[in-house]
């Protein structure tokens, strides 16, 4: 792994807590990076989560599409984002990382904060945009602005396009999993850790299109039932922090610990809330036959060869979650335009795609799906730097 082209340690003058930016490379001299806000988040964790957003960006290549990858970047702040003084130490961190954020680092919502959250913040501290260091490269700004405006404008029965487009490429990738292997939907269990944007948009997808969701997970505990959850009434009664009032529960429901999830009866398990939540030590306890990462690093790497090993697969968060920053990218570049239908159509096609070249190359090389990501990397890197250039 090269070492990134840069990283910043920021300390707040005010609380002392820290905040960091790496930037893993560059592309056209911009990249691309959500922000994180959560308790103990660290520079070896933004670093990581930047390699990623590499990775990311190189896998959506198309040649024949107007969206040109980005450079891979990352930033993340050591607070809980529930914490009253959050708010103020985010409109810090922003105005600190102002020039970044204005010349090479495009970023927007991540774990712990919302694009409305950012967007407020990032005008408080002096910002046009959170992804203003991208605009140079539009052949019409003010109309790819518009676009995605409107695109964020866009409601799908009471939740916004922009937190289910990401869900549905999660979705997408577990039922492209499915068909390669010939398993129906129906019948198939799925059980969701965390129920904020990803894992709720996640959850909806899944269930619409046949499967059993069976057990979510929030910040309380664990709900399940075997003969499968109401996932309506569940995403209609989370808070802003996807917490589940338990008052919405059915008789049949049950409330478990907190990792309950992990050992339940189904076949998906789909951790969509924080990063290292399976280890080598309670990746015992699962008996599913994937592990679908809506999550970012959700699966420790010695757990992952761990489950290898017991022939549970884990298809790689660099591939599932990365529909949402292809969206923001093919909406402002111009290859979709503000509409529902489109976004999902395009979203599942572009997943579906990548999904099946990852599982087939796994196949042919004799290798884990996420060391097939890679190869697909590796292959497509020199391609966007003879034909863009990068930084690194």
């Amino acid at each position: 792994m090269t070492t990134p082209l840069m990283s910043l340690v920021w300390t707040d003058h005010v609380t002392g807590r820290q905040g960091f930016l790496v930037v893993d490379r560059l592309v056209r001299g911009v990249s691309s990076g959500g922000l994180r806000m959560r308790a103990g988040c660290t520079l070896d964790e933004v670093t990581g989560l930047a390699r990623g957003m590499t990775m990311k960006e190189a896998l959506h290549y198309d040649p024949e599409g107007r969206y040109v990858p980005l450079g891979g970047a990352k930033g993340g702040i050591d607070c809980d984002p529930q914490d009253p003084d959050a708010y103020e130490l985010l409109v810090r961190y922003l105005r600190a990382m102002r020039p970044y954020i204005e010349t090479v680092w495009t970023t927007g919502e991540d774990l712990g904060l919302t694009q409305d959250l950012v967007d407020r913040a990032a005008a408080e501290a002096g910002l046009v945009s959170s992804i203003q260091a991208v605009y140079p490269l539009l052949d019409d700004e003010a109309a790819a602005r518009r676009r995605l405006a409107d695109a964020f404008d866009v409601d799908v029965d009471g939740i916004g396009l922009d937190e289910l487009v990401g869900g549905c490429g999660v979705a997408e990738s577990a039922l492209a999993a499915l068909d390669r292997a010939s398993v129906p939907y129906a019948g198939t269990r799925v059980a969701v850790q965390g129920l904020g944007t990803m894992g709720g948009a996640t959850a909806r997808f899944l269930t619409r299109a046949g499967l059993t969701v069976v057990a979510v997970a929030d910040i309380k505990g664990t709900i399940a039932n075997p003969r499968g959850l109401d996932v309506e009434a569940l995403l209609a009664a989370r808070d802003a922090y996807g917490t589940v009032d338990r008052g919405v529960l059915r008789p049949g429901d049950r409330e478990l610990p907190g990792d309950a999830w992990l050992s339940v009866g189904a076949e998906v398990l789909v951790p969509a809330a924080v990063s290292y939540a399976i280890d080598a030590g309670n990746q015992e306890r699962i008996t599913a036959r994937w592990i679908v990462e809506a999550a970012n690093m959700p699966v420790l790497p010695e757990a992952e060869e761990l489950l290898a090993a017991r022939g549970v697969a884990v298809l790689p968060d660099v591939v599932v979650n990365s529909g949402t920053n292809a969206w923001w990218w093919w909406t402002l570049f111009g290859d979709i335009g503000a509409d529902a239908d489109e976004a999902f159509a395009y979203t599942r096609r572009s997943m579906r795609a990548l999904v099946d070249l990852m599982l087939a190359r796994a196949e042919t090389d004799g290798t884990t799906p996420r060391a097939a990501a890679h190869a697909i990397v590796a292959d497509r890197l020199p391609v966007i730097a003879a034909r863009f250039g990068w930084y690194r």
